[in-house]
């Protein structure tokens, strides 16, 4: 009984090893990903898309404002922003756009 479940433990740990690791899907993020505290825009879609316009339209649709924190200008890089209230003294809510 024990030759069997060596052997088959041996056949398993020859199928794994066998087989090539790709875990590149696991790690695929959109060129756009946010919630209602903020998000991040690819770096690569700022050259075909206005990211400003995309991160405004976004936060408006949580009622709040948008605050650009950092920019990683290489390829793979991202731009982060985060959502705000709309700041003391604004007596409107921001505006969103309905396309």
């Amino acid at each position: 009984m024990r030759m069997i479940g060596a052997a088959c433990l041996v056949a398993i740990s020859g199928m794994l090893v066998s087989v090539p690791a790709q875990a590149d899907w696991l790690n695929w993020v959109p060129p756009f990903k946010g919630n209602d505290t903020g998000g991040i825009i690819a770096y690569s879609t700022a050259t075909t898309v206005d990211v400003r316009q995309l991160a405004v339209d976004h936060c408006a649709g949580y009622g709040k404002v948008v605050k650009f924190l950092s920019v990683e200008p290489h390829d793979g890089g991202y731009i982060s922003f985060a959502c705000r209230w709309v700041p003391y003294g604004a007596n409107e809510r921001p505006l969103r756009a309905a396309y």
